[in-house]
């Protein structure tokens, strides 16, 4: 059938397919793509919630995470812990969510909802996690950081790519606007 796009017999779905059956008659070829389903298993978790913490949709920070693990296995860098690892899967996951809102913003267009279904049922913590999304995404990223994935200013600092004390000035900063968002309201109901 002309024009009609087939991937190659052994290219990565092949191999991956292969893997997954476990009958691969490339073993020395499908140790990278064993190493990223580790990772996945290991980082997956963490690197969506990060994406996600950027993007604000699941889609795609799905999108992201299969990106990141496809630079995994396209460039199967060495690692020195699992920890090294996991700030590399980390850093490119960051990186290429920049790059998507960077895009949307040179590409505007209107968006579907982007909300995820609630996963807990105290609507107090609803209200936090809805004003850390507000927040902008320097400072949204910090945050995630700091509180959900419990980093400290040095790694985060490590991961973005920024001096300590630009990570410590901008936890401040988000504090402070959230607790511009929450001043008045009576917090410990």
């Amino acid at each position: 059938m002309e024009g009609v796009l087939t991937p190659p017999r052994r290219g990565l779905l092949a191999r991956l397919r292969l893997w997954l059956a476990g009958t691969s008659q490339e073993d020395d070829r499908t140790q990278p793509l064993e190493d990223a389903a580790l990772a996945l298993r290991r980082h997956g978790d963490a690197i969506l919630r990060l994406a996600f913490s950027y993007l604000h949709r699941r889609d795609e920070a799905e999108d992201v995470l299969q990106d990141t693990l496809l630079q995994y296995l396209q460039k199967a860098p060495p690692f020195s812990s699992a920890e090294h690892e996991k700030a590399w899967l980390l850093r490119v996951a960051a990186n290429l969510s920049k790059n998507r809102l960077s895009y949307w913003r040179r590409h505007p267009q209107e968006e579907l909802s982007d909300l995820l279904p609630a996963e807990n049922e105290d609507p107090r913590l609803e209200e936090v996690w809805d004003s850390v999304k507000s927040l902008p995404p320097k400072y949204r990223v910090v945050v995630h950081l700091y509180y959900y994935e419990q980093y400290t200013t040095v790694e985060i600092a490590r991961l973005l790519g920024k001096k300590e004390s630009t990570v410590r000035s901008l936890l401040a900063r988000a504090r402070g606007l959230l607790r511009e968002n929450w001043e008045g309201d009576d917090f410990g109901d």
